[in-house]
């Protein structure tokens, strides 16, 4: 396993060069492209202006992300992702990552899961998979992908061998769902991970219950309730030998000190 970051904690001013260079130096050894660098402009050159700075840099692509809040029944979702499996092949990447879409009007997390992805993300599996790219689903908790019964539906839905998780432990954790055993369970569906830990505020839980928010946050990896080392073992015992993808949205630190303060946590157990 290696340490990369996801370089959306960056400023929007922040260029793609000035990341990837801070990156290398810092120590890291992948970047997960996100919003500092649209597919189309990897594409104008076929690619290879990126991948002449990343190899410069010592540095190689986890995944290119498209976190968009995607509406799975417009024609949006489908040639953004498209254009950015493109754009995955040009690099040498294997995965984009990416959301399962929200609820569909009128239509719950499951329903949506069941009847409507299945038409939209099965002619993009064929897609990538001809590419030799593997679909990655962020279980952001927001979005259909909630829980693991969301995960298991998902996986029946769209039984394509390169459609899988990009798995965050921490949208698991203050759900109370048990993420090693996660783990176990969609050991052959996990293609990409985020190193995010989450925070609990056990007073303020008491206070207003699990039904409210402010009762926990996410946080830099080392700062939270997460078990780093059980995690990345469960992780070594499926066989996953990819990245730990630093998420940073932690509001206590900057982009540079807390990627830094991850990296040096996580260098503990890959």
């Amino acid at each position: 396993m290696y340490v990369g970051l996801l370089t959306d904690r960056f400023p929007k001013e922040t260029s793609f060069p000035r990341i990837v260079s801070w990156a290398g130096q810092a120590g890291f050894r992948a970047i997960e492209i996100g919003r500092c660098l649209p597919p189309a402009e990897i594409l104008t050159d076929g690619g290879k202006a990126v991948r002449k700075l990343l190899d410069d840099a010592g540095l190689r692509v986890s995944s290119l992300a498209l976190y968009g809040r995607w509406d799975l029944a417009g024609e949006e979702y489908p040639a953004a992702l498209r254009e950015g499996i493109d754009a995955a092949g040009a690099l040498g990447a294997e995965v984009v990552c990416t959301l399962a879409g929200f609820p569909a009007e009128g239509k719950t997390k499951m329903q949506t899961i069941r009847e409507v992805l299945p038409g939209v993300l099965g002619p993009l599996a064929e897609y990538a998979a001809g590419k030799g790219i593997r679909i990655a689903f962020e279980n952001w908790f927001a979005t259909n992908l909630q829980n693991l019964e969301h995960f298991r539906a998902v996986v029946e839905a769209v039984p394509n061998d390169n459609v899988g998780f990009n798995f965050d432990p921490s949208h698991l954790y203050w759900q109370q769902i048990d993420y090693l055993a996660a783990v176990e369970e969609f050991a052959d569906r996990i293609f990409h991970t985020h190193a995010k830990d989450v925070a609990i505020r056990t007073d303020r839980l008491r206070r207003v219950g699990v039904l409210e928010r402010n009762w926990w946050r996410y946080v830099i990896p080392g700062y939270g309730e997460i078990d780093w080392g059980r995690f990345l073992l469960a992780l070594r015992e499926i066989g996953y030998d990819g990245v730990l993808s630093v998420e940073h949205e932690d509001r206590a630190f900057e982009p540079e000190e807390g990627f830094a303060k991850a990296l040096r946590h996580l260098s503990q157990f890959v």
